[in-house]
């Protein structure tokens, strides 16, 4: 392994950190972008619960946005839920888009590795064939065999990057998927939320109205 490293000269160095880089981006999104992390069992059902009985102080709010993406996501839709429904779903699209962005953290990078895999492995390849061609024209054809190992030694390169892009573009796709499966059911949290708010607002108008009306009814006896 080593002297395929050393075969590929300097440009297998940027390929080796590009790769260990990729490992620790693809770890790194496995370990933050877990289901559980992301969309908590039973939460959604739990904050509706809140709102059912009113418990909308502003420390079960902060708590809320600190438990995780779908807790801020329904934390920023219970801040104003006093406000018409068209507002709070601005609202609620504004802090998705920040969330989307903290979620699809380092995947740009990860975009960028899958890109310049091939494109560094091609330049090693390239490097190394001009040097062979060089010491051709230097000191000659000499051994074919010796010929035929120099660019197969040449093409390592390239199989390396290769080898660094594939699983990159392979895992930033996959985590790509992930995060859109996440907004979707953020946001079908997000409307069922509403639905509970706009309902318990119905049944406060209900309730208060027989109470409005009793000093109207008095008034006539």
């Amino acid at each position: 392994m080593w002297e395929l490293v050393k075969a590929g000269g300097w440009p297998m160095l940027p390929l080796l950190l590009l790769g260990v880089l990729a490992l620790a981006i693809v770890l790194e999104r496995f370990w933050s972008l877990r289901r559980n992390e992301v969309l908590p069992p039973g939460l959604g059902q739990e904050v509706r619960n809140w709102a059912a009985r009113g418990k909308l102080d502003a420390s079960h709010i902060e708590s809320l946005r600190a438990n995780s993406p779908l807790g801020a996501l329904l934390a920023a839709a219970l801040e104003a839920r006093n406000r018409p429904r068209d507002q709070i779903r601005e609202r609620i699209e504004d802090t998705g888009r920040h969330l989307v962005h903290r979620m699809g953290r380092f995947l740009n990078a990860l975009g960028t590795i899958a890109s310049a895999g091939p494109l560094l492995g091609l330049l090693g390849t390239v490097v190394g064939m001009i040097q062979m061609f060089m010491g051709i024209l230097d000191h000659g054809v000499g051994d074919v065999n010796q010929l035929a190992g120099g660019i197969g030694k040449a093409l390592v390169c390239t199989a390396t990057g290769m080898i660094v892009a594939i699983p990159a573009l392979m895992f930033h796709r996959h985590f790509r998927s992930r995060i859109d499966g996440y907004v979707i059911e953020m946001e079908q949290e997000a409307s069922a939320l509403l639905d509970s708010l706009d309902g318990r607002a119905a049944v406060l108008a209900t309730n208060a109205a027989p109470v409005a009306s009793r000093p109207a009814a008095t008034a006539k006896v």
